[in-house]
């Protein structure tokens, strides 16, 4: 287990030096530069054998019933979000709740990659595989979506087309690789993309969570194309898929947390980070303290922010 202290954090994402270990944690000490991910693994389960660990229950990590609670203040447990949480000086969790990082990666950005960019970069790279050469859209360009359009450039698509109801993120989504955008307030995404394409991208990825949105990624999507879901569509959501679609070979998928296991993909992105390949700093709309959350949730609420660091020395 581990106590981080004075991490850099955004949303559940955060990043931190260790201050302390648990009698039985063998593979991390006192002064490591850690990632955390809500991603926990067993190592044991079919779904970590056979190369799916991002999708283990992590039930090894949590407290059983009628053990004591890792965390308490006055008598009363104390709820971590997604057993990892943030917003706090120090965090204590599992140890494979995090991956050690080089202590050359700066910890704020590094914040960055623990969920927002492995979701987008890694539903790229490791489930959608995207081909030098071929054509990729995104819908929705706030941190996943940003982190897709990376992805799509790092892998070599010939174009890249963003899409955002929201004008002002455009022109990062530019700067992060995108060839076209639409601003999707005022143009139909769908016949957008298939004007622009002539026909389809071979891949788009939607990044916003919507049944709409979902729909429509199918729905641009060229014969023998694939549609990859990549945002959090509340419980209970459902969308419609044309049929018909399917007939010429489209597909449609989803992917988590990147689709590949964190302790591979942080320091895999960390080095695209420092060789320049993957832009981050970028993608950092503003860098608060703790006492302006409730005015960063709000600006998140309203689609005018991209990622916002908490930093608690700020």
């Amino acid at each position: 287990m581990f106590d981080i202290p004075r991490p850099t954090i955004l949303g559940h994402e955060s990043a931190g030096i260790v201050i302390e270990v648990g009698s039985e944690v063998q593979d991390f000490a006192a002064g490591d530069h850690v990632i955390t991910c809500l991603a926990t693994f067993c190592g044991k389960c079919d779904r970590c054998l056979n190369g799916r660990s991002y999708l283990c229950s992590g039930v090894h990590s949590l407290r059983h019933e009628g053990q004591n609670p890792r965390l308490h203040r006055d008598g009363h447990e104390v709820h971590q979000f997604l057993s990892v949480s943030s917003f706090a000086e120090q965090l204590l969790v599992h140890e494979s709740a995090a991956v050690r990082i080089t202590k050359d990666m700066p910890l704020d950005l590094a914040a960055l990659l623990g969920c927002g960019v492995t979701t987008g970069l890694g539903a790229v790279l490791n489930k959608a595989r995207v081909r030098p050469g071929q054509t990729v859209a995104v819908i929705g360009c706030g941190g996943i979506g940003l982190s897709a359009i990376q992805g799509a450039r790092l892998s070599g698509a010939s174009r890249i087309i963003a899409v955002d109801t929201s004008a002002d993120k455009l022109p990062i989504a530019a700067l992060m690789g995108a060839t076209d955008v639409i601003d999707a307030s005022d143009t139909n995404a769908v016949t957008g993309i298939l004007e622009l394409t002539g026909g389809g991208v071979d891949h788009c990825l939607e990044a916003v969570g919507g049944a709409v949105t979902a729909a429509a990624a199918l729905e641009t999507l060229t014969v023998g194309g694939t549609a990859t879901i990549i945002g959090l569509m509340p419980a209970g959501k459902t969308f419609p898929v044309q049929g018909r679609l399917l007939l010429d070979d489209r597909t449609l998928q989803g992917s988590y947390m990147g689709s590949q296991n964190f302790r591979v993909a942080m320091p895999t992105y960390v080095d695209m980070y420092l060789d320049g390949r993957l832009l981050l700093e970028e993608m950092v709309s503003s860098r608060i303290g703790l006492a302006d959350i409730d005015q960063a949730f709000t600006a998140m609420e309203q689609g005018n922010t991209l990622r916002d660091l908490v930093v608690f020395n700020h």
